[in-house]
């Protein structure tokens, strides 16, 4: 999606400990874990700028993180069925050289649609559910699983483009532009 932008950039994978800790809010947990990110990277790059995001599910009050194992996929995908709930991705920039972490948390209120337990064995035999917040991807071809969303697609994907555009203009880091983000105001 960077790419899209014409920001030139290099991913740089950091290990850290996906806790969701004991905070109800789920743009609290998102933000938190954007910026553990953000600081794990700092200490591998002292002087690029930096872009962190991490997205979370949130439904009835708990956090559905990435599932691990068939079961794990089943369950959320059964739990997220014919339900809305909410995708938040926290955004963290740092400046070159910067320490300190600019952050954004934009929220989105997703539907799955009433898909059918042979589409979400499907879905897990591909492996689609592994390694995405509560087992499914917006853009996921096979599954479909979106019915309806109200917020930013991109923050659903795992990255707000308009979000990480404001938090890079505010760390003067570079002007690209998202002219066909719905959240864009229109002033800007």
């Amino acid at each position: 999606m960077l790419a899209r932008l014409g920001v030139p950039f290099v991913i740089k994978p950091v290990d850290i400990e996906e806790d969701a800790g004991r905070n109800p809010n789920p743009q609290v947990i998102a933000s938190r874990l954007a910026r553990m990110k953000a600081e794990a990277a700092r200490l591998l790059d002292q002087e690029s700028p930096l872009i962190a995001a991490d997205t979370v599910v949130w439904v009835d009050g708990e956090l559905l993180g990435k599932p691990r194992e068939p079961d794990q996929a089943r369950e959320m995908l059964q739990e997220l069925r014919s339900r809305e709930h909410i995708v938040v991705t926290g955004i963290a920039v740092m400046r070159a050289g910067g320490r300190a972490s600019l952050v954004r948390q934009p929220l989105a209120r997703v539907t799955l649609r009433d898909y059918s337990e042979a589409e979400i064995e499907a879905s897990i035999k591909r492996g689609d559910p592994f390694d995405k917040a509560g087992g499914y991807a917006i853009q996921d071809g096979g599954l479909r699983p979106v019915a309806s969303y109200d917020g930013c697609y991109c923050n659903v994907v795992g990255l707000s483009l308009w979000a990480t555009i404001e938090l890079l203009r505010k760390a003067d880091i570079c002007m690209p532009q998202c002219a066909d983000c719905p959240l864009m105001p229109p002033d800007a």
